[in-house]
């Protein structure tokens, strides 16, 4: 039942994720400055939002390149990766599915791009950005007395690389967030990328964070 519960707990964060921060994209991100600036802010308070309610569940990964950090850092399990996985991609297609319920408009699910439909250069932009957002993470739950502004280091993590991010592919780091808004919208289209590069930038942050967090000289 505890295992149940975190899954629940993860499929309702990703839906509100995709919801309301892919639904912020959509309305307001048409490459002004003030439209940039809303949307990371979107996609940072949400995980502020979910960090503080939904954290003490489930650790709010919220993100298939988060779980695989923990999974690689053994910090969780095999079977609460893969159930966080599923709860997840679920709840990317669901808030997907209530976000064109609202716009019906499949052109404002904020999907993403291939940055000049470059796949390779998309594929290390996407790399990169999920590297800092997940050492970040890593770093701010590997101690218990970070506990009370966790949620507000994730969150501004997010929106930074979101800062930069957005102009390029439109900012995914994180493959269920990504896949939720291109199977609803219909277009997959270089969605690979998006899958593929976040897990590998969240495996590469667990890697690197472990060696600097190591106690040996």
């Amino acid at each position: 039942m505890e295992s149940f519960k975190k899954y629940v707990a993860e499929f309702i964060g990703t839906c509100v994720l995709v919801l309301f921060a892919c639904g912020v994209a959509g309305q307001i991100c048409d490459g002004t400055i003030s439209g940039l600036i809303g949307t990371a802010l979107a996609f940072g308070l949400v995980i502020v939002a979910m960090a503080y309610s939904i954290g003490n569940v489930s650790g709010c990964h919220i993100n298939p390149a988060v779980s695989i950090a923990m999974l690689a850092s053994g910090k969780i399990g095999l079977k609460d990766f893969c159930g966080y996985i599923i709860a997840q991609f679920a709840g990317g297609i669901a808030g997907a599915a209530l976000l064109n319920l609202i716009v019906k408009d499949t052109n404002k699910l904020g999907m993403n791009a291939l940055y000049n439909g470059d796949a390779l250069v998309s594929f290390v932009i996407e790399v990169i950005l999920t590297f800092v957002f997940v050492i970040a993470i890593l770093g701010v739950t590997s101690r218990e007395s970070n506990g009370n502004v966790a949620g507000l280091v994730i969150g501004g993590a997010l929106v930074l690389v979101h800062l930069l991010g957005i102009s390029f592919t439109g900012t995914s780091v994180n493959p269920a967030r990504s896949f939720g808004p291109a199977l609803i919208g219909g277009n997959l289209n270089g969605i690979w990328v998006f899958l593929l590069a976040p897990l590998v930038g969240g495996i590469l942050a667990a890697i690197v964070y472990k060696f600097l967090d190591s106690k040996k000289a």
